[in-house]
């Protein structure tokens, strides 16, 4: 009994801090605005300037944040169940260099010119960019589970393969980037830093589907992919259909990561370390290990992007910036730890 309390506190805790660091991040950047000219904003009654910042600049970027943390840190641990690999995310098994192969290329082919020389605003519409990053994500998610399952979907040929893929699919990315984006280069850069400048509501239209899509598949998905992280043998003695399954989870992981990445860039580490804080806390409960890692994805980004926000000031620091330099020395330690 004394257990569950710990654990109901616990996870009431993180539910507070989930929506105690948006509401923070609206007050403070490079101009802290007050309690009462955020209150008047919102209600429609403050002036001109204010309301913009609040409405029109920071709600949109710590939302849009928020929900890219969320589709990340779920699709890690998706992967990490799925390979019962503690050490696999996005990054690592290919996912998000896919969606950046394909965000890139789409950016090259329709980011017009100005009379300058200089990158204008792409011609296509912004929508279209996590639909474009999913198709690459899912193109690498099929090339991996192609190249994986003459050997039964086993971790390790799985993990090799999406490493492998990964690989060549930044190598062309960065290729494209070196050989045709010279003139698009500080565009690219910051896109593929993971940044959450000059988000707008638009992004938070573009990405929110995704993630209803995503965590109502979630919800059908929660009991298999718990069974996904036995054997096939093991699984589909509890009557797991461990193919069809193991095919949707990484579907489901496909669509998370490379909306997210679509969306605001590959942001690094979210994906690797949240889902293992998020056992750490739930080790008494491991029926609450999603709902950890869903809060803890959404504060790892929004937090991030406003201490970037604080010490940067006037000068943008991206968020991909501020999740490696926090996650770095968390997955040294995982990398310890799992010796």
């Amino acid at each position: 009994m004394n257990q569950t309390k710990q654990q109901i506190w616990l996870f009431s805790f993180w539910v507070f801090l989930a929506l105690a660091t948006p509401f923070i991040a609206v007050f403070l950047g490079v101009a802290d605005i007050p309690f009462t000219d955020v209150w008047k904003s919102i209600t429609g009654t403050g002036s001109g300037h204010t309301q913009s910042i609040i409405l029109d600049i920071r709600l949109p970027r710590i939302i849009t944040g928020a929900l890219s943390g969320l589709h990340l840190a779920v699709a890690g641990l998706i992967l990490q169940n799925i390979t019962r690999n503690p050490l696999a995310d996005p990054s690592i098994m290919g996912i998000s260099q896919g969606a950046t192969f394909a965000v890139s290329l789409f950016l090259l082919l329709t980011m017009s010119q100005d009379y300058h020389g200089s990158a204008a605003l792409p011609v296509m519409p912004l929508h279209y960019l996590p639909s474009v990053a999913l198709i690459g994500g899912l193109f690498a998610g099929f090339i991996i589970y192609c190249l994986a399952i003459r050997s039964g979907l086993s971790p390790l040929r799985l993990t090799l393969c999406g490493i492998a893929v990964g690989a060549v699919l930044h190598a062309l990315a960065i290729g494209l980037l070196a050989g045709w984006g010279s003139n698009r280069m500080e565009v690219m850069l910051e896109w593929l830093a993971g940044s959450l400048y000059a988000r707008s509501w638009e992004h938070v239209r573009t990405l929110l589907p995704y993630t209803i899509i995503g965590l109502g598949a979630l919800f059908f998905l929660h009991r298999p992919l718990e069974l996904l992280k036995l054997n096939a043998e093991s699984a589909a003695s509890f009557g797991l259909a461990y193919q069809k399954h193991f095919t949707l989870a990484l579907g489901l992981a496909c669509l998370l990561a490379a909306s997210a990445v679509g969306t605001v860039g590959p942001i690094s580490f979210v994906g690797l370390v949240v889902p293992h804080l998020a056992r750490f806390l739930a080790r008494k409960n491991p029926q609450m290990i999603f709902s950890f890692t869903i809060l803890l994805g959404m504060i790892s980004v929004t937090a991030g992007d406003l201490l970037a926000r604080l010490i940067g000031q006037a000068e943008e620091i991206p968020v991909g910036v501020m999740t490696a330099f926090f996650g770095a020395p968390l997955f040294i330690l995982l990398l310890r730890k799992t010796r």
